[in-house]
């Protein structure tokens, strides 16, 4: 498959669609609605050249609004309060997609969809709006800005004009279901677009923007944000508006293609062209590599745009991409790359730039929210880039909001000291309520010093970093390196070179532990969760068991998943060797050289697709950690012979030839050198 990377010519004109659109909902206890705007209106504003509120399309429904109170930093460094609940407010059955920006006079809009009767995708949905003029601190009523009226009005993806004091607010529409279930393939979905010139008390009727933004091959997906855009201030293109969109088509009876976008104004909203495309062709058999989606925007201090995005099902690694554009969205630098060990779920994120960090030296510091659980939507984390995306910490150095279950999210600068997080979470189900999170950058935290490192003896292999308080001890051949069950582990950086995908492979080691209870993670390659391919090796001692657990994928078909047990679990305190091989469609599982285990493999890869990682001594999701101690922790992209296998055990021998990964453990190194 090829990349299609190329600034899109703007779209031949195509017939406009007019819906009917309420708009507005009051500030007041009762709210206000306004009766669908007509047609005549709807034309109109859909041909106005400049956003410029008018009676006929804003209704005054609240006094002038007054100067915003400076806002207080948070007790303790953090706050946070449920501000969209379901049932609470306005008989909404579900409240999800959000997004937050703060307008030139300081006014905090928090954006949802307020889903009428269920949690679908595609039922009768409202866009609504909470507005705080206190940083955060207290909120309005809920209005309701574009009423569905039966169909579906989402993805709110609004963005601030620092010029002219505009909130413009892209969105997207399709024919609303009320069976709960997602819209159908191909779903004719068109971008519409509203604005306020009064902080958001009154909203403009919406217009249809399908002939500017929409090409009539983009017939089976599409969908703005949903995430705030952003305003350039930098180059040439300085007061540029720009968000992202993402889109799919449909022939032959079947999606062909998806696409990832930037959409921008140069004129405040009054006309939008599409800029940067990257499209990636669906193979017949329904694979491809990439699909990035729900983009999340910022500008670098060099004037670049950062682009990182939800990626979905494809089979490049990970479930993040990223890309940059150099010349203000036209066009991108390169096609989107995946970023392996950025952990997260399938699902939105949100990235916000700090021009300045008290905790550099005149430099910025770079926000990434999302669950941070690889496999389910739970445990939202901010993470911290110094570099401005170019290279992001790792969970365990990102700061916890909540344990809960939690999903889409959005960030907003409150001031230099404050920053607001608006993001789905509960304590069921990660759309039980929107909540908005304040923090500082104390509760973040400073930057960290490098980990600790062990040597990697594999070719071209930094060293791996040693997570948490690991320490040396006593091995089979020369030290090994002892795990508390609680926060220690051995993490490897990405590589290239460390997916084994549908290769034949062995993995060794030596483990000691004493352990009657909990999963007891040895050595964990790839994902997590019964989806994502991976490689798992781990004691269960309450089952009386040592397992392999290995999950595969192969095209477009669902993955695969074998294991093999021993019938003991090794618990005595002494050292054992562990070895899984893959090799020639068997799965051979050996304790001390003898006790051997043998299942048929699953064909596939791997580490396709996922979330990838390395981890000793814990699971990818940290929700299991190892207690005892491991030794020569090696992996080959070959399977070594019973003779080959015989003289690792008994002599710590080194095969020739295709070393993934080796791991002596027999030195912890202090300040990040190998």
């Amino acid at each position: 498959m090829t990349s299609v990377l190329r600034a899109h010519p703007s779209p031949g004109s195509r017939p406009r669609r007019h819906r009917a659109a309420a708009v507005l909902a009051g500030l007041a206890a009762a709210a206000l609605v306004l009766p669908p705007t007509s047609s005549a209106q709807a034309a109109s504003d859909a041909t106005s050249e400049t956003p410029t509120a008018s009676a006929a399309s804003t209704v005054s429904i609240a006094p002038a609004t007054p100067a915003p109170a400076s806002p207080t930093s948070p007790a303790g460094g953090f706050d946070q309060q449920v501000l969209f609940k379901a049932d609470h407010e306005q008989g909404y059955a579900c409240f999800r997609i959000p997004a937050v920006v703060k307008s030139v006079r300081g006014t905090l809009l928090a954006f949802a969809e307020g889903r009428a009767h269920d949690c679908g995708d595609a039922g009768d949905i409202d866009l609504v709006l909470k507005r705080s003029t206190d940083g955060g601190r207290t909120w309005g009523p809920l209005q309701i800005i574009n009423h569905g009226n039966g169909d579906t009005h989402g993805n709110p993806a609004p963005i601030v004009d620092h010029r002219t004091g505009h909130i413009v607010l892209a969105e997207t529409y399709n024919k609303g279901r009320d069976d709960g279930l997602s819209c159908d393939v191909p779903c004719d979905r068109t971008p519409h677009l509203q604005y306020s010139d009064d902080d958001g008390a009154t909203w403009s009727a919406p217009r249809d923007l399908t002939p500017a933004i929409r090409p009539p091959q983009w017939n089976s997906w599409y969908a703005t944000g949903p995430v705030h855009g952003i305003q350039l201030t930098h180059g040439r293109h300085a007061g540029r508006l720009v968000f992202g969109i993402n889109a799919e088509s449909y022939a032959d009876d079947r999606v062909t293609a998806n696409h990832a976008a930037l959409v921008h104004s140069d004129d405040g909203g009054a006309t939008w062209r599409i800029g940067a495309l990257d499209t990636w062709p669906i193979a017949d058999d329904g694979t491809f590599r990439q699909k990035p989606s729900e983009m999340t925007l910022l500008e670098r201090s060099d004037g670049s745009i950062y682009v990182n995005g939800r990626e979905q099902d494809g089979t490049d690694l990970g479930h993040r991409d990223a890309t940059v554009s150099r010349d203000g969205g036209n066009t991108f630098a390169a096609p989107f790359r995946a970023i392996p060990d950025l952990y997260s779920p399938m699902v939105q994120g949100s990235a916000l730039r700090l021009p300045s960090s008290r905790y550099t030296d005149g430099g910025s510091r770079t926000l990434f929210a999302a669950p941070a659980d690889p496999d389910r939507r739970r445990t939202m984390t901010i993470r911290s880039s110094w570099d401005e995306g170019r290279t992001w910490e790792g969970v365990d150095r990102g700061a916890r909001v909540t344990g809960d279950w939690s999903g889409y999210s959005d960030m907003v600068a409150i001031s230099p000291d404050v920053i607001g997080l608006l993001y789905e979470g509960g304590t069921a189900d990660a759309r039980d309520e929107i909540r908005f999170a304040r923090f500082t950058e104390d509760w973040l935290g400073p930057r960290r010093g490098p980990d600790p490192t062990t040597r990697d003896d594999a070719r071209g292999a930094r060293p791996a970093l040693v997570l948490g308080g690991a320490h040396t001890t006593d091995g089979v051949f020369g030290d090994a390196l002892s795990f508390d069950g609680k926060d220690d582990a051995v993490r490897l950086p990405f590589r290239d070179s460390l997916p084994l995908g549908t290769h034949d492979f062995t993995c060794t080691l030596w483990f000691r532990y004493t352990a009657t209870s909990g999963e007891q993670p040895l050595l964990w390659m790839g994902g997590v969760g019964s989806g994502s391919p991976q490689v798992a090796l781990r004691a269960d001692p309450a089952g009386g068991r040592i397992t392999a657990h290995l999950t595969t994928v192969d095209g477009a078909a669902p993955p695969t998943t074998v294991q093999a047990a021993t019938t003991k679990a090794y618990n005595d305190g002494a050292w054992h060797h562990l070895a899984l091989r893959r090799a020639g469609g068997l799965l051979l599982l050996t304790v001390d050289g003898f006790d051997t285990v043998v299942v048929p493999d699953a064909s596939g890869s791997v580490s396709q697709g996922s979330v990838f990682g390395v981890h000793l001594g814990q699971k990818p999701d940290s929700r299991a950690q190892f207690t005892g101690a491991l030794d020569e922790v090696r992996v080959h992209r070959h399977a070594l012979t019973d003779a080959e296998l015989s003289a690792v055990r008994a002599a710590d021998a080194r095969p020739t030839g295709d070393l993934v990964l080796g791991l002596s453990l027999d030195e912890v190194r202090r300040g990040g050198r190998g």
